[in-house]
């Protein structure tokens, strides 16, 4: 499975896909790490956890999306992060936007959900260019939701 933009490749992350990375190619964090476990007990996991972000000019990995989990009362929860050195470029926007319509295009997903720290201006900005609306806060962190055009 891959899902492309204009300027990007997003791939699920799975343990083929990062053996077949090049040593240092990117960071197996504590969240990737953890997703494949999740992955290896569960292959129904597959899609519902870590994809990998890469240019298409220059293939190299620029940031990781994704999903904590598979949907659950027809929402599902999204994420993501970027290496510093592509921030400001629109990749968020327009690798989340991709994966955003890929979940409501499956069974069962009506709503995206979202949360991020009130003092994080970038990951709020983005989003908003998502269409997100703002649905609370809880002393620090902010949530979002999107829910599908055709049920709102």
């Amino acid at each position: 499975m891959k899902l492309e933009t204009k300027r990007l490749t997003i791939m699920p992350c799975t343990r083929p896909y990062m053996a077949s990375l090049s040593e240092g190619e990117y960071s197996l964090g504590g969240h990737i790490a953890s997703h494949l476990k999740k992955l290896d007990q569960n292959p129904e996991e597959y899609g519902w956890g870590v994809w990998l972000v890469t240019e298409k000019e220059t293939g190299r990995i620029v940031g990781d999306i994704g999903f904590k989990g598979r949907p659950d009362a027809k929402k599902v929860e999204i994420g993501y992060g970027f290496d510093p050195s592509v921030r400001n470029q629109g990749y968020a926007t327009e690798s989340v936007e991709r994966l955003i319509q890929w979940a409501f295009t499956s069974d069962g997903v009506e709503r995206i959900i979202a949360e991020c720290l009130s003092d994080n201006g970038s990951s709020i900005r983005v989003l908003e260019k998502l269409e997100m609306k703002r649905t609370g806060q809880e002393g620090d962190m902010v949530y979002w939701e999107r829910k599908e055009e055709n049920n709102e």
